[in-house]
């Protein structure tokens, strides 16, 4: 499953698509030149215990890294995620 991005340099997301609908998404919000906000997750029922929640944060750090950005996650899912890797993502959490 590819995960796509979109953003209008004010909001985006990383998503997945299945039958042109989308079945996963992570929302986040520029926050200045230099931090995005991860501000929500979800998944659908249908993809639920595939590691799809992973799959997005795994594109979002890459465009967070590639980007030079730094991240708040207010999404809880994303919190949690960042919370138990705090030392491997020191370095782009603000």
């Amino acid at each position: 499953m590819e995960v796509k991005q979109s953003d209008n340099e004010k909001k985006g997301s990383f998503y997945i698509e299945i039958d042109n609908m989308k079945a996963a998404e992570m929302t986040y919000t520029h926050a200045g030149p230099n931090k995005i906000i991860i501000d929500h997750t979800e998944v659908s029922d249908t993809l639920k215990g595939q590691g799809i929640g992973y799959k997005l944060i795994d594109a979002a750090v890459v465009y967070i890294r590639a980007n030079n950005l730094k991240v708040i996650p207010l999404c809880p899912f994303a919190n949690a995620f960042f919370k138990k890797r705090a030392e491997e993502y020191a370095n782009i959490l603000a």
